[in-house]
């Protein structure tokens, strides 16, 4: 069983959350609207979507899904952190990330053991790499480090991947 922190209990935040749980993670969301959280303490739904209001009961009674607005709280002990918030689109039609480096920026500033960063949330090429920088430049103490897939390994796994697709053909 992991630890998994997810910030933000929209539609995307809420049912990984309460997948995650399902299958017997124990998990933490995050919002930091408290209305929103003490709704979902109180059992009520911030959001429709089929088969989810049974499931995220289930698992707050079997005790893996839990709601805060604490950010200290929600990394205790966390090993992944999902960025799952808004990204509204901006005036000029570009994903407005505000929100994604605010949840960063307060991972990097409450995290106190190395844990992996996941975004979630719909996010344009390169974020990742932008996350990073935030999470870099804001932890009071390094313990998180930055690690990505080597780009060569990737790029030596899609010739192999097609060479057996033309072989088997």
């Amino acid at each position: 069983m992991k630890q998994i922190c997810v910030i933000g209990v929209g539609y995307v935040g809420l049912v990984t959350g309460a997948c995650f749980a399902d299958l017997g993670n124990r998990v933490i969301a995050l919002d930091i609207n408290e209305q929103r959280i003490e709704g979902l303490k109180k059992g009520l739904m911030p959001i429709y979507e089929p088969g989810l209001e049974e499931l995220v009961k289930r698992n707050v009674k079997a005790g893996r899904l839990s709601f805060t607005t604490s950010y200290p709280e929600a990394l205790e002990g966390t090993e992944f952190a999902f960025i799952a918030v808004g990204t509204p689109s901006a005036v000029n039609g570009e994903a407005d990330l505000q929100y994604v480096a605010a949840a960063a920026r307060s991972i990097a500033e409450n995290t106190t053991a190395p844990l992996v960063i996941i975004n979630k949330s719909t996010v344009p090429i390169g974020t990742g790499d932008w996350v990073a920088d935030i999470v870099t430049k804001y932890q009071p103490k390094p313990v998180i480090s930055r690690s990505s897939p080597a780009r060569s390994s990737c790029a030596k796994a899609r010739p192999s991947a097609t060479s057996s697709a033309r072989t088997a053909r």
